[in-house]
């Protein structure tokens, strides 16, 4: 009884995933700055090891924290909306009717990831900017304070609409993004606690979240290679995502998958 009683009291809040996720972009930064290092070197020669010591090197240890307020910003933003998005709407379906039928998942996930996707592009912009600016010349370097003042450079250097650069690719990421995590999370849960074999616990929890996550990176890849080049080009320097992707694909078909 004191079990059902507990589990009644586990009721989610939209704002859970946002604060999860800053939560995780703390713990997991340092391996998204080298992941936007790995991305926008075009020559490809540096693994994650050799880009991690470069880094270190370059800036210290800290240097792999460059941007973290960006990254807290982005996922107070992205993150938020989308989590939030994505558990309100399913909840508005009968709830005595069983689970969700797969494609209504999926398409609640598009659309909260939409959302989020484009709401999150400016935190996304900063972030890239102040990850990859060690990578330039002193001179050239952006020096971005914190994300906030990153917001106030660019809106009044640049212009507000500068605050959505790559905002289409940020977009069309983060729908198959949250398709990759959220709706096959739900769909890899369910189908393990149908087998019978676990139970509603930690590992079934840690088991879909990781299942779901490995889908949702390969899913978005070639779409986060797009959106980190484009927020991090300096004005004019790609005509647009055709453009984009002619310069991309210089690499091979691996260069999507940077």
């Amino acid at each position: 009884m004191a079990d059902k009683l507990d589990n009644s009291k586990r009721v989610g809040r939209w704002y859970f995933g946002g604060l999860a996720s800053a939560g995780a972009a703390c713990c997991t930064h340092p391996l998204d700055l080298l992941k936007v290092h790995l991305q926008t070197q075009q020559q490809g020669k540096l693994s994650l090891g050799q880009m991690a010591v470069k880094v270190v090197k370059a800036d210290g240890f800290l240097g792999l924290y460059n941007g973290l307020s960006a990254s807290i910003l982005r996922q107070l933003t992205y993150s938020t909306t989308r989590f939030g998005m994505y558990e309100t709407l399913k909840k508005q379906f009968p709830q005595d009717k069983g689970p969700l039928p797969f494609y209504q998942k999926a398409l609640l996930a598009g659309v909260s990831g939409a959302c989020g996707g484009f709401v999150g592009t400016p935190g996304d912009m900063i972030n890239v900017r102040m990850q990859n600016d060690m990578k330039v010349p002193p001179e050239m370097r952006r020096n971005y304070k914190h994300a906030i003042d990153g917001i106030y450079k660019i809106y009044t250097q640049e212009g507000l609409k500068s605050l959505f650069n790559g905002a289409t690719m940020a977009t069309g990421r983060a729908v198959l993004m949250t398709i990759g995590q959220l709706s096959f999370y739900d769909q890899i849960k369910q189908m393990l606690l149908e087998s019978g074999y676990v139970g509603d616990n930690l590992i079934t929890h840690f088991s879909a979240s990781f299942l779901a996550a490995s889908i949702a990176t390969m899913m978005t890849q070639p779409m986060d290679v797009l959106k980190t080049r484009m927020m991090n080009a300096k004005p004019g320097e790609f005509k647009g995502v055709v453009d984009c992707c002619v310069y991309t694909a210089k690499l091979g078909p691996l260069g999507f998958f940077k």
